[in-house]
């Protein structure tokens, strides 16, 4: 097969590379790629908003089965393009892909069927939102940008001046643009905090291995939220126990609420959830792979990629099988100074061999170009990102993980790196 992934980051990285253990892939190609991509797969420079683009590489190339990973193009209806033009795809079409795209939507999705998650109010005016915040009178108050933002339209504010600092860069700056038109205000969830991607063709899902991702820039869950710092896999706190109720009470339930709402959702669904006093609730949900959930689940995965994301499409995912390693895996992220803020670019990588590789770990390039005349004369690594490089290793244990994950971070360098060093600590919520 002649496979192409859309997008450029740690994620489709991750997906590139477990799509090219396969024995079925003749040809990968990723469009827009980036450096360390172009090591395992033909980059092609087409942005992955350019559906009109993709649609002439697509046939141009004969590509027989198209990925469509981040939830940019999944929103904008990149699926549906390809799809009238008989590229079959793995990722939902437009009107499945408002589960992420639209805040608003999801809430009242969640409300409708009655599917737990945090009591909320919907606002298209910062005054009136401010004046309910003020009303409620309850710390931290969470306020969430309607829209797509790049996993960074959430704000957890303290108190009333942050609430109305942040209502006004959302709605009034239009930081995110058309995402801030409209905002939800939505209550506080505490206890610790669980992701869980699942496959799913409309008619069976299946989740897979869970995960713990780490938002925070600075240790001790501290600074300002980012698209996310690192992960870990297993989920220390999600339990068979819990996962059944999350089946039982949330999974499913979303799956048919899709359903019933002619949305059927085909692709992988990621549910953000928070273990409450209460029970397990949705805090989000996102209409495609986690970015860094992939880098920790993906290398867990035993069955065969291809087959599982061709019975996605052709709805078959019931009559399949699959497997997972039983090891933990951690990934941390390596970032540029300054990220989540401003951050410089073209900082020469130092410690990864040809492939953007490093012993004992494998790298996800998130934010790196190639430079094929570097200082040293040869091919060579430049950070192009806020989230360079996600380096993931694996362990018996996730003690074990996280120690030779950590051990690959100490071998790599660029000047202004920065990492977080408690990834995985379970004290984090």
């Amino acid at each position: 097969m002649k496979l192409l992934v859309i997008g450029s980051g740690g994620r489709e990285h991750a997906i590139v590379r477990k799509l090219k253990e396969s024995s079925k892939v003749e040809k990968l190609y990723c469009a827009p790629g980036n450096g360390g991509i172009a090591c395992d797969a033909e980059c092609v420079p087409i942005d992955a908003m350019d559906q009109e683009g993709m649609l002439a590489f697509a046939k141009e190339k004969s590509v027989d089965f198209v990925v469509v990973a981040p939830d940019d193009p999944l929103g904008a209806g990149m699926v549906d393009t390809l799809e009238v033009a008989g590229f079959p795809c793995f990722g939902p079409n437009a009107k499945a892909a408002e589960i992420e795209s639209s805040k608003v939507f999801s809430k009242g999705l969640m409300k409708k069927y009655g599917i737990p998650t945090a009591e909320y109010e919907v606002f298209t005016d910062a005054g009136d939102a401010l004046g309910y915040i003020r009303k409620q009178g309850k710390y931290p108050a969470v306020i969430k940008a309607d829209g797509l933002a790049l996993g960074k339209g959430v704000v957890i504010a303290q108190n009333e001046q942050e609430a109305a600092a942040a209502l006004h860069s959302i709605m009034e700056d239009k930081i995110f643009g058309a995402s801030g038109n409209q905002v939800v205000v939505e209550e506080f969830l505490t206890g610790p905090e669980v992701s869980v991607l699942a496959f799913t063709d409309g008619t069976a899902m299946e989740p897979m291995v869970s995960s713990k991702d780490h938002k925070r820039a600075y240790d001790g869950d501290k600074g300002p939220n980012t698209g996310g710092m690192g992960t870990i896999s297993p989920n220390p706190y999600y339990t068979e126990e819990i996962a059944r109720e999350c089946v039982e009470k949330i999974f499913l339930p979303t799956m048919r609420a899709m359903n019933a709402e002619g949305r059927k959702f085909k692709g992988c669904l990621y549910f953000g959830l928070m273990l409450t006093s209460d029970g397990p609730k949705v805090i989000e949900y996102n209409c495609r792979f986690g970015d860094p959930e992939t880098q920790v689940v993906l290398p867990r995965l035993k069955t065969d990629f291809v087959d599982i994301i061709t019975a996605v499409a052709e709805e078959r995912l019931s009559q399949l099988s699959i497997e997972w390693s039983e090891e933990a895996c951690a990934c941390v992220v390596m970032a540029s100074g300054g990220y989540p803020g401003s951050y410089p670019k073209g900082i020469e990588i130092h410690g990864l061999d040809e492939n953007g590789q490093v012993e004992g770990a494998v790298v996800y390039h998130a934010g790196t170009r190639l430079d094929h005349a570097g200082n040293s004369g040869k091919r060579s690594f430049l950070t192009n990102g806020g989230r360079v490089l996600g380096v993931t290793a694996q362990g018996k244990t996730l003690p074990e993980a996280l120690k030779n994950a950590y051990a690959a971070v100490e071998k790599i360098s660029f000047d202004g790196a920065m990492y977080r060093k408690d990834i995985g600590s379970v004290s984090n919520s």
